[in-house]
């Protein structure tokens, strides 16, 4: 029956209808939801991050447990994750990814994620037989989610994907999650259900990790459809438009005209407004189309100015290869701006295009723009600056093991989500140790768009204009142009490599440019022997000393070898990368952190801190 088409298609719609009723015809996601999860005799809080993808500080941050080693049987957690709009924009949900052991099926997954799914709808998002599961086969797991509505209530945008258990109701839920006395609103987020409905998802508003109600907002992660900047750009016989600031003031309407930039980007979905609905921001006219900017915050010069100091050496905390960047507290907000030359155009409006488009917790934020007399890229502020300066000691202590592995997994996430995720799918072109931000809490966000390019799903990208960094760049690319998210996967590898080092991408042989090696060499000439660990040993970040697990070490470059593949075919997606990593913090997170400490409390003694 499962073999028939019609039965399929059959399978497909109740799925649906079942599981997706509450979040059907979205535009976009939102950053943040939460599964609850229940939690059975003989499972940890290791076990329990893995399956989501997330990791165990996350996870334990919206929960209070008193020991993060120990959880209680009956207990629900509350596990995090980033709510994407699917399949178009038929639904809300996480497309998450389970391996399968021996004798899985897809009702035993279901009962695995604690009916936050059903077997029906597995089958339904699997291309595999329900009788032939492959051992060791990925498939999809999608948990529902919800980001609120607005024609509901503006007081509630972070909510609960509850699955019932025997003996439970909507309205029983609503006694214990405090909204007893409002019930109707209940009943509003979760339409088609009544308050003695005993089976089923059910959707509540939930407190984020301050114990606070977040409030309903537009802005979000943008899956199935593309609501937000679209960049229509022609190539002109003289190669040249401008483009033209459309605002409802005088001074609006004599802003500077943007270069147009050489790189096309097709027009890709559609119901443009010249009017951005969240902010008041009014769109770009490239004079051809106009484009919005959705989510992002429109900044007058005088208000970047004043916030920079007129842009002094002060406040100035780095300097790109587009522009210098410059800390700033905007509007009750830590930020970071980009000045940028009005030559480079094409890569301001790549990024904005970008960033407004695709939201993830291992992406930086974009806040906001400006066109007046500079191009200017507002960021969310990033504490602790770059990987590479943490690598190379300029920024603070270097980075303990656990970390390293956490920062990758991070990266790789964020690089996940931008190859897999989005429609259309972007590769970055320019990942690199200085690209990847390290947060308060020591969590990796992939930044600098400024070079990223469309991807068609399933066909390789045409040759076009070298860009990037030596010693990240593939084999493939370097020599003939050749794009496709494989090329961020090479340059992934060499960041991996990095992490295990600390040396840059291209080592100077002793001290000299003319000798110089690249890192993917230095590395292969280790791996490729009979017995390399000794040599790798060797290659080894001399800052931790002996504080790390050699097996961690030979597996994180045995992937990097991986990713470094000459032949890009040969190189592992995204996907897969994330899956091992997340495998290797498992075994990882912790492990050095305590003799972390020591050491530094050990300097700061010696320093007189």
């Amino acid at each position: 029956m499962i073999g028939n088409p019609k039965s399929r298609l059959l399978l497909i719609s109740i799925a649906l209808s079942s599981m997706a009723a509450a979040a059907a015809d979205c535009r976009k996601g939102c950053d943040l939801a939460l599964a609850s999860f229940y939690v059975t005799t003989g499972l940890n809080l290791t076990y329990v991050a893995n399956l989501f993808g997330q990791s165990i500080s996350n996870v334990a941050s919206f929960n209070s447990l008193s020991n993060t080693d120990s959880i209680l049987a009956g207990d629900r957690l509350r596990v995090p994750f980033s709510c994407d709009c699917l399949a178009g924009g038929k639904f809300l949900g996480r497309n998450l990814t389970y391996t399968i052991a021996k004798g899985d099926t897809y009702d035993k997954i279901a009962s695995v994620y604690q009916n936050l799914t059903t077997g029906d709808w597995l089958q339904s998002t699997n291309s595999y037989p329900a009788t032939r599961i492959p051992d060791g086969a990925s498939v999809n797991v999608i948990v529902n989610c919800s980001c609120g509505d607005a024609s509901v209530s503006k007081e509630y945008g972070l909510f609960l994907t509850y699955p019932l258990r025997s003996g439970e109701t909507l309205g029983s839920v609503a006694n214990n999650s405090g909204f007893a006395s409002n019930l109707d609103l209940l009943l509003k987020y979760n339409s088609g259900k009544n308050s003695s409905d005993a089976s089923g998802l059910v959707f509540i508003p939930a407190k984020d990790q301050n114990g606070s109600y977040r409030p309903f907002t537009r802005a979000g992660i943008s899956g199935g459809a593309i609501a937000g900047i679209v960049i229509a750009v022609l190539v002109a016989v003289l190669g040249l438009a401008y483009c033209l600031y459309v605002g409802a003031s005088r001074r609006r309407a004599k802003k500077a005209s943007l270069l147009q930039p050489t790189d096309v980007y097709p027009l890709q979905g559609a119901g443009f407004s010249s009017k951005n609905e969240a902010s008041g921001a009014e769109g770009v006219s490239t004079g051809l189309a106009n484009i919005t900017v959705d989510k992002s915050v429109e900044f007058s010069y005088e208000e970047l100015a004043g916030a920079t100091d007129d842009f002094s050496i002060a406040n100035k905390i780095g300097e790109g290869g587009f522009g210098a960047v410059y800390y700033a507290e905007l509007r009750g907000e830590k930020a970071a701006i980009k000045k940028m030359d009005m030559q480079a155009t094409r890569e301001f409006l790549a990024e904005l295009k970008v960033l407004t488009c695709v939201h993830h917790l291992n992406l930086v934020r974009l806040i906001g723009y400006c066109t007046e007399n500079c191009l200017f890229l507002v960021y969310e502020f990033i504490e602790n600056g770059n990987l590479s300066q943490h690598l190379r000691g300029t920024a603070g202590d270097p980075l303990p093991w656990s970390y390293r592995v956490q920062i990758a997994l991070d990266s790789a996430r964020g690089l996940e989500y931008i190859h897999e995720h989005t429609v259309p799918v972007y590769t970055h072109r320019d990942i690199k140790s200085a690209n990847i931000l390290i947060d308060r809490n020591f969590r990796g966000k992939v930044a600098d768009f400024g070079l990223t390019k469309l991807t068609e799903v399933g066909s390789a990208s045409l040759p076009t204009r070298l860009v990037g960094t030596f010693g990240y760049m593939p084999p493939e690319y370097a020599q003939y142009g050749d794009i496709s998210p494989k090329v961020d996967v090479y340059a992934f590898g060499v960041v991996l490599y990095e992490l295990i080092s600390a040396k840059e991408a291209v080592v100077k042989i002793n001290g000299s440019i003319a000798e110089s090696k690249g890192l993917v060499a230095l590395f292969e000439g280790v791996l490729n022997q009979p017995d390399p660990w000794e040599d790798l040993r060797k290659l080894v970040d001399p800052w931790l000393g002996d504080n790390y697990p050699i097996d961690s070490v030979q597996k994180m470059a045995q992937l990097a070898k991986a990713c470094t593949q000459e032949n890009p075919q040969l190189r592992p997606t995204m996907r897969s990368i994330v899956v091992a990593l997340m495998t290797l913090s498992s075994t990882t997170e912790d492990w050095d952190v305590g003799s972390f400490y020591e050491k530094q409390a050990l300097v700061n003694l010696m320093s007189g801190r």
